[in-house]
């Protein structure tokens, strides 16, 4: 009697090509793998806000400290409390500058690029709204 080959669920990760599939197959005949969905809990997440961010680390392990910096504008006369500490790997933290840096992309697509320093952002005596015209 022949075996019937066992079907793999999609939720064990990122699919692979089957290591089966004949080798006379080209590369355009082959198809995609499908990407599975990973089920998240976020009942017992902490959100936090944090306008300042330090990366430091070790050459195994990542360090990004975060917190909220009272003094946004110019050096800060006080020190910042840092409220939260990530420590990941590399392979983690490659995978999130992935994924935050295509974020940002379609978010600059979006609304327009960002400008992040703050002195070319905030300028003195410029109020918000459409100039105005003269009035004759």
């Amino acid at each position: 009697m022949a075996k019937k080959p066992e079907e793999k669920p999609e939720s064990q990760g990122d699919a692979a090509p089957e290591a089966d599939a004949p080798a006379a197959q080209g590369p355009a005949q082959r198809q995609q793998p499908q990407r599975a969905q990973v089920q998240i809990d976020d009942a017992n997440a902490l959100a936090n806000y944090a306008n300042f961010c330090r990366v430091t680390g070790t050459p195994e392990e990542l360090i990004i400290d975060f917190g909220l910096n009272p003094q946004p504008i110019g050096v800060p006369t006080q020190p910042i409390p840092i409220t939260q500490r990530i420590i990941t790997n590399f392979y983690t933290a490659k995978r999130m500058l992935h994924a935050l840096s295509l974020t940002v992309q379609r978010h600059e697509a979006t609304f327009g690029v960002l400008e992040i320093d703050v002195q070319k952002r905030v300028r003195p005596g410029v109020t918000a709204g459409p100039p105005q015209q003269p009035r004759q």
